[in-house]
């Protein structure tokens, strides 16, 4: 039984999340401009907002009346390809306003920083090889 879950688990991909932001119409212009997502629909007054990537993934941005809080530790994060990307995004995100608590550097086994979007806590690294 064991055998069988660790199968069906290692062939399930998620390929949704849905996100509160306070301001769905930034959240589109972020996602967009950072992770290459496309916005393919937009509901009410930037009520709701269904994004795509090139995988195939699908991100909801919702906003909702009370403020949006996030448990302390939840976070989203994108592994790169490598770390000379994770550097470019880096440089790119503080070249457009946004504050990092440190550079990129060495995280358990990988590579990589955080940043908050709104109250959204973010990590972009990539995964070292191991030696």
């Amino acid at each position: 039984m064991i055998i069988r879950l660790y199968i069906l688990l290692q062939m399930m991909t998620i390929n949704h999340l849905n996100l509160v932001l306070p301001d769905v119409a930034k959240g589109i212009s972020f996602f967009e401009t950072y992770f290459q997502f496309s916005c393919i629909h937009v509901k009410g007054t930037n009520q709701v907002a269904v994004l795509k990537n090139a995988a195939g993934f699908t991100l909801v941005l919702m906003t909702q009346k009370e403020p949006v809080v996030y448990p302390p530790q939840f976070h989203i994060g994108w592994m790169l390809e490598n770390a000379a990307a994770v550097d470019r995004l880096y440089q790119q995100l503080s070249g457009d306003g946004f504050t990092m608590a440190h550079a990129p550097r060495p995280i358990r086994d990988s590579y990589g920083f955080y940043f908050y979007f709104d109250q959204l806590f973010i990590e972009i690294g990539h995964y070292q090889d191991a030696a």
